[in-house]
């Protein structure tokens, strides 16, 4: 996926992510490559015990605890080796990590180890402002609560690219170009994106694959102590936790992969079918807003809704309108990006209606917060590397999706059947890993985990980040795998309000009984 489309998790507002899959598609550049390969490699053939000699120090490493400046937190530093393919070299990065102990009673169940997504969400972030005191309290009160930024991503190594202006004017750049012009500014903007990234980050820039962060996971694991490792992982989490069981199953504990995607779909198939999640989502909310007394699109089907939405956007692209911010009024780039981050949250719809009101009353400003508050913008104008770090993954993970502005020409009208609001932008925003300075390391294949105990995966039907099929797709494919589906709204299900979904995976994790295969809820 592009970088300007990261997928959210439940929380609190800035809890980071799902997925951004970058554009790919398994015809690009082949397989993965041969230091990729070797390592995926000869991490299963080191499973289930053995710690390749070179790999023991980061195994044997002890964590040097410290405070967090944050109530109840602590905080400590681990060593990775930077290429897994090389560990002798002896150069490392390093992997922030954060614990909230278990507070008791009741038996100390080891630690859960918990990722929001992103790819580029910070682990420690979503640890100290949710899931390290919101997380059901009988288990946070066995587990110590634990998270880390993956390689790359905030305190971890992390991946830079652009200054705050550049970044400003890189999501103002339009989407949905209509003549050669526009179609040359954008090619130029994702050409200027990655070479940013290559000239601030080109020591990390070719080891921060899930596949990399699978590993350090589980160094993180035997540092430790835990000879299993227990881990919820949302949206791309999962696709970080699916990963992790396919290399090493025999070190499985409990894992519930909340807000699933699919490993075997190419990059172009899951853009495709994450636009249409996207339209889902914006059906339910067309439904619900023409209900509401201050619905600004009017009435009628959503149908009749999604096209005044697009008449909307098309005003923007001619005509943006003030903000609050000269330099960067409310155009139809920004405006759409404002609408799809709103669409993570049923919660957020009241907030949507209202910024989309004002916006066509002349004021863009509630748009313009929606979208910060997605690309992770500060009010000073300083920009979290949550899109850096997310292009650094998912344009390694699998080759780029289409060749050049052609192929775009041809996936076109798939993506607008798709969604017909958001498709033409969207499959645009696919192009972003065609000019990535790196070659990618790996490609869509399915993910077994043969040999690993039951694994929980959760699926809700109205997911617009990571559509249904996605999490019934992951839970064939894994020998062991269990899904448990929510009949519901919103991105990932998990601590969303649905008692029936709370109570199977707390006993899950509690407990290590697994919810019946199929079980529903609402």
């Amino acid at each position: 996926m592009d970088t300007r489309r990261v997928l959210r998790t439940t929380g609190t507002v800035i809890a980071a992510a799902g997925l951004l899959l970058s554009g790919c598609t398994s015809g690009g550049s082949g397989g993965p490559s041969a230091a990729a390969s070797s390592s995926a490699d000869a991490a299963r053939s080191a499973e289930p015990t053995a710690v390749p000699e070179a790999l023991r120090p980061y195994y044997e490493q002890k964590l040097s605890w410290r405070d967090c400046g944050v109530p109840g937190f602590q905080c400590a530093t681990m060593k990775a080796p930077l290429d897994y393919a090389h560990p002798e070299s002896g150069q490392d990065v390093d992997i922030a990590v954060a614990r909230r102990k278990a507070t008791g009673p009741g038996k100390r169940l080891g630690s859960l180890v918990v990722n929001p997504g992103g790819p580029g969400g910070s682990g420690i972030g979503y640890l100290q402002s949710y899931a390290g005191i919101a997380y059901p309290a009988p288990v946070r009160a066995q587990y110590d609560m634990v998270s880390f930024d993956p390689r790359g991503v905030d305190r971890s190594s992390p991946v830079e690219c652009l200054t705050g202006p550049a970044m400003d004017q890189y999501t103002q750049v339009d989407q949905t170009p209509d003549d050669a012009a526009e179609r040359a500014r954008l090619v130029s903007s994702f050409k200027d994106f990655a070479a940013g990234c290559q000239s601030r980050s080109k020591r990390v820039l070719p080891h921060v694959s899930t596949v990399d962060a699978a590993r350090d996971m589980d160094i993180l694991r035997a540092v430790l102590g835990d000879e299993k490792l227990s881990y919820v992982g949302a949206s791309y989490g999962t696709f970080l936790g699916a990963t992790y069981a396919d290399l090493f199953p025999g070190r499985v504990g409990r894992l519930v992969l909340d807000g699933a995607m699919d490993p075997s779909r190419s990059a172009v198939e899951l853009n495709r079918d994450q636009t249409a999640g996207f339209e889902t989502a914006f059906r339910s909310f067309a439904k619900d807003c023409v209900k509401q007394p201050d619905c600004p699109l009017g009435k009628g089907g959503p149908d009749a809704v999604a096209t005044r939405l697009k008449e909307f956007f098309r005003k923007l692209d001619a005509h943006p309108v003030p903000s609050g911010d000269p330099e960067r009024p409310l155009g139809e780039a920004l405006a759409t990006t404002g609408v799809i981050a709103a669409l993570y949250d049923e919660t957020a719809w009241p907030q949507l209606r209202e910024a989309l009101a004002a916006a066509m009353d002349g004021d863009g400003s509630g748009l313009l917060a929606l979208a910060d508050s997605y690309y992770e913008r500060e009010p000073d104008g300083r920009y979290a590397n949550l899109m850096y770090a997310n292009a650094a993954v998912n344009c390694l993970d699998q080759p780029p999706a289409f060749t050049g502005p052609e192929a775009v020409d041809a996936a076109l009208p798939s993506f607008e059947k798709a969604s017909p609001v958001f498709g033409a932008g969207l499959a645009w925003a696919s192009l972003n890993c065609t000019y990535w300075p790196v070659k990618a390391t790996g490609r869509a294949h399915p993910l077994t985990a043969k040999g690993a105990p039951p694994i929980v995966v959760v699926g809700t039907l109205r997911d617009p980040a990571t559509p249904y099929k996605w999490a019934q797709a992951l839970a064939g494919q894994l020998d062991s795998g269990v899904l448990l589906t929510y009949d519901g709204d919103g991105h990932t299900a998990y601590g969303r309000g649905s008692d029936c979904i709370d109570t199977a995976i707390n006993t899950y994790l509690l407990e290590g009984t697994a919810p019946q295969n199929g079980k529903k809820c609402s």
